[in-house]
């Protein structure tokens, strides 16, 4: 990236002063903390046979870690890597389970509704600055920009390193397109002719309501990361500044303010107004429960996290992707969501954890995750040109545009930067729920979220 172009340093200064701000709280712990001078309980010698455990979400494109472990153990006989995993919906209480009866996981991220200012704030985590400098670990040597690493620094300390970098953009249907002789989206994210209304505009053209649900079809599915940052899109901050300086807890919400509920306006819209979008019901009538209805083919544009193009080589038509359309703020027009790989305070073996962590960082390991996990977006900059070129039918140098585009106006997303927010997340679903529904209107429902997220912090 050139030097006159915005750098991750630059994209993640927002998380950056929250978590140099963290060092009041409880924090982690050190690995001198773990091992005494002179035990060989975490040094890994030639002699010791140890066995470590990597806690992950109970899904393929987690999972798949295990068919990475045999080439690991063979390189290094002195180490087992146990795999131990959890629905998403149980990730977090497990794991606190697991803690709580001595038998705490060694590695993990935080692939639950908790973020690492949860994590760090409950003191769960290892400070592993000695142990990255006593195992010689440095980012260059895997690709891993600096920039990335500051974003799990407090005060110089590192708790946690980047494995993979998902971004937000559009997936789009091809074949929807060509059938409303619409022109496909743009992928470069400076073209500011495709805006948010561009957007809704194409939607109704594809848009077909039908008493025959099978002949029913939607223009556009617009998520948009987790509900409490969507106001961010069309510049409306639901949470006060000093959030990133306080420790990720804001003194002030403003989640019942005039801003913040007409941004909420425009993505309800896209439901109820327009009707260009799907309510719950539908999406879960015509893919099932846990199922994707753009992924079914009744969806012409989906905007969410990069995950989504995770199998795309197998859908049923042609799919494109381009930039996250302009809400009308020139900072944000999408949230990231870097993963980051951490060794708990209470892991007795953290050089082991160490090694595994590094040997999942190699272009090798990173590239020939991407095809494991079925697509997986790699933290190192080498394998991630083998990341571009994954997905057929897609020109990689869209899925290139949309990745640089997407961190250039990137914002990290708020699940990783504040404190409580499993609650948070979950008081947001069953709140919003009436209005997705169509049951209740945002202006009966804010006031109580903006209670409830003021009694939630000041716990």
């Amino acid at each position: 990236m050139k030097k006159n172009r915005k750098t991750f340093g630059t994209l993640f200064a927002a998380s950056a002063l929250l978590l140099t701000t963290l060092a009041g709280c409880s924090g982690g712990k050190s690995v001198e903390d773990v091992a005494s001078p002179g035990s060989n309980s975490s040094s890994g010698g030639k002699g010791d046979k140890v066995t470590i455990t990597y806690y992950t979400i109970d899904s393929e494109d987690r999972t798949f870690v295990e068919k990475l472990i045999p080439d690991f153990e063979k390189e290094h006989p002195n180490i087992k890597v146990k795999m131990e995993k959890a629905p998403y919906e149980q990730f977090d209480s497990k794991l606190q389970t697991l803690i709580a009866g001595n038998k705490s996981p060694d590695i993990t991220s935080h692939y639950g509704y908790g973020g690492f200012a949860e994590y760090y704030n409950k003191g769960m985590l290892m400070d592993l600055t000695d142990l990255m400098q006593e195992t010689g670990f440095k980012a260059e040597d895997y690709n891993i920009p600096e920039h990335l690493m500051d974003i799990y620094k407090v005060k110089d300390h590192t708790y946690g390193i980047p494995l993979n970098m998902y971004v937000t953009l559009m997936m789009y249907n091809k074949d929807m397109f060509d059938a409303a002789k619409l022109s496909y989206p743009p992928s470069d994210y400076e073209d500011k002719s495709w805006t948010f209304d561009k957007m809704v505009e194409d939607a109704k053209k594809m848009t077909v309501h039908s008493d025959d649900i099978t002949k029913t079809q939607y223009g556009v599915d617009f998520t948009w990361s987790e509900r409490d940052m969507r106001p961010l899109y069309f510049g409306a901050d639901p949470y006060s500044a000093d959030t990133w300086t306080n420790g990720g807890v804001p003194s002030e919400t403003h989640f019942d303010s005039p801003e913040v509920i007409a941004a909420y306006h425009k993505f309800f819209d896209l439901i109820f107004k327009d009707k260009v979008s799907p309510n719950t019901e539908w999406s879960k009538s015509v893919a099932g429960q846990n199922g994707d209805p753009f992924v079914a083919g009744k969806i012409g544009m989906s905007v969410g996290g990069s995950w989504i193009m995770a199998g795309s080589n197998d859908f049923p038509f042609k799919v494109g992707v381009a930039a996250v359309p302009w809400g009308g703020n020139d900072k944000v027009r999408s949230p990231l969501f870097v993963d980051p790989l951490l060794i708990l305070k209470d892991s007795k073996h953290p050089k082991e954890a160490m090694e595994f962590i590094k040997f999942l960082l190699t272009t090798e390991v990173q590239e020939k995750s991407i095809e494991l996990s079925g697509g997986n977006p790699p933290v190192n900059t080498k394998a991630a040109e083998t990341y571009y070129k994954h997905f057929e039918g897609v020109d990689p140098e869209d899925v290139k545009k949309v990745y640089e585009g997407a961190v250039k106006y990137g914002y990290e997303s708020f699940n990783h930067l504040i404190v409580h927010y499993s609650q948070i997340n979950d008081m947001f679903i069953n709140e919003l729920q009436p209005v997705e529904t169509g049951h209740k209107t945002l202006e009966e429902v804010m006031g109580t979220i903006q209670k409830k997220v003021t009694e939630i912090i000041k716990r």
